[in-house]
């Protein structure tokens, strides 16, 4: 099914759902008609199953006030690990295309250079 990592932290999220609902004083049936779903789907969300679809999530987020909580689950400005792992493969510094050309070109008349010179009647030099 699910990591037990995954099925805490859904069921910390159902459970924090139902907090939420009930310091609003709204009850299940009003909640499931309010975000366009049945009573039993949001019983299931707020026990943390992990077959309720996202966009029900979204849209009970949205009856509570709380759907920018969901926009910023994953900020890619504060993936830690993300943001490393993309400097780590920048590069230092960058080369133009110019740059390249101009140092194979030196590359090429150097191996050329130290080629053996031979002569046409066979005898090298």
């Amino acid at each position: 099914m699910g990591s037990p990592k995954s099925k805490s932290a859904l069921e910390r999220l159902g459970q924090d759902i139902r907090g939420a609902r009930l310091r609003r004083g709204i009850a299940v049936a009003d909640l499931a008609v309010r975000a366009g779903t049945s009573p039993s789907t949001v019983a299931r969300l707020e026990k943390g199953d992990p077959g309720v679809a996202i966009g029900t999530l979204a849209d009970v987020l949205v009856v509570l006030g709380l759907v920018e909580r969901l926009a910023d689950l994953i900020d890619i400005r504060k993936d830690d690990l993300g943001l490393a792992l993309i400097a780590e493969r920048q590069p230092r510094r960058g080369r133009s295309f110019a740059a390249t050309l101009r140092r194979k070109q030196a590359r090429d008349e150097t191996a050329q250079a130290e080629t053996d010179i031979v002569d046409p009647d066979g005898a090298a030099f």
